[in-house]
Parts: C-alpha cells; structure tokens; sequence
C-alpha cells in the first residue's frame, strides 16, 4: 500500500489544496486519506480502480472537513421539546363533522357504520348485533362509506396531503353548520 500511496501522494495533495481554503489543513486531511485507505483497504475491489477510490476518499474527507467546520448554535438548556400530536384532535373535530352526514344516511347504512367507523367495533361483532351474516356487515359497512363519501364531496371541499386529509371547507352555506364545532 505504502509504495501505491506514493505514487498517488503529489496528484492527491493538489486535488485537496484545490477544495480547501485552509492550507494548514492540507496535510492533515492527506494523512486522514492515507489512514482511512490503509484500513479499509479490504474494501477495494481490484488494484486498477485504486486511484478512483483514493480520489472518493479524499472528497468524502474534503466534505467531512467542512461538515465539522460549519458554525452551530448551542440549544438552551430551557427548551421544552413540542409535544407530537397524536391526531386526536383532529379525529374528533372529524367525527363531529361526520356526525351529521352519518347520521342523514338511512338507519341500514348509517348504523354499521358508526359502529365500525366510530365506535371502533369490529365486523364480527357489528353482524352479530345485526343479526346478519359477516358478509352482510362487511357489505353493508363497504356501501356505508360509499354513501357518507358521496354525501363528504357533495358537503366539503378537501385538501390532501401525505398524511392525508389536511383540511377541508365547506362547499355552501348549507352544509357548513353541520362541520362546525
């Protein structure tokens, strides 16, 4: 390795006092270089392509000279981390909007569907209650939410985003109480 290193040694340090504006600097990035190489050198795959990865090695260690050099601000010690919202909130601003839109579905419909979607029973449980097959349920709660997203478009306006629903408005006068808090 010793007798490769310098053939590359001159061409290396050039490209390192090319990128750094500090030339004290040079010859210790050049040495981190060499330190870096020697000991990973089991990580190169053939002797041809030795020059390139000194090379890779030398601008990852030019980067990482600047990453350490870049000025930063200590945190006061009396900052009080923000609390995550859980989206509960959110959840139950949306289940006093969907309320009333559940509630204009007919019973059939609108049952399942607070149950499942509301109530947080599964479709097991929401057929035996029914006294309806489980294919029924799953049905009858698939059909529910055709009906309340049709009865959503129609009310509101939605924005979407990657967490999903963002925010939403109403569409006209009428429908606006029924999303008001």
């Amino acid at each position: 390795m010793l007798s490769e290193w310098q053939n590359h040694k001159i061409q290396l340090r050039s490209y390192v006092h090319k990128r750094i504006d500090d030339v004290d600097a040079v010859d210790d990035i050049l040495q981190e270089v060499y330190i870096k190489a020697s000991s990973n050198l089991h990580q190169l795959k053939s002797k041809g392509s030795l020059k390139g990865w000194l090379y890779r090695i030398a601008h990852n260690t030019i980067m990482d000279f600047y990453r350490q050099r870049q000025p930063h601000e200590e945190l006061p010690e009396d900052l009080i981390a923000e609390e995550q919202d859980t989206g509960a909130e959110a959840r139950d601003e949306i289940a006093r909007c969907l309320q009333p839109l559940i509630d204009e579905l007919p019973e059939k419909y609108s049952l399942p569907l607070r149950l499942a979607e509301l109530e947080g029973i599964s479709q097991q449980a929401i057929a035996e209650q029914l006294g309806i097959s489980l294919s029924g349920a799953k049905s009858r709660v698939q059909r529910s939410r055709v009906k309340l997203r049709e009865k959503m478009m129609a009310c509101c306006d939605f924005e979407i985003g990657q967490e999903g629903i963002t925010d939403y408005y109403p569409k006209n006068p009428n429908c606006g109480p029924k999303c008001q808090s």
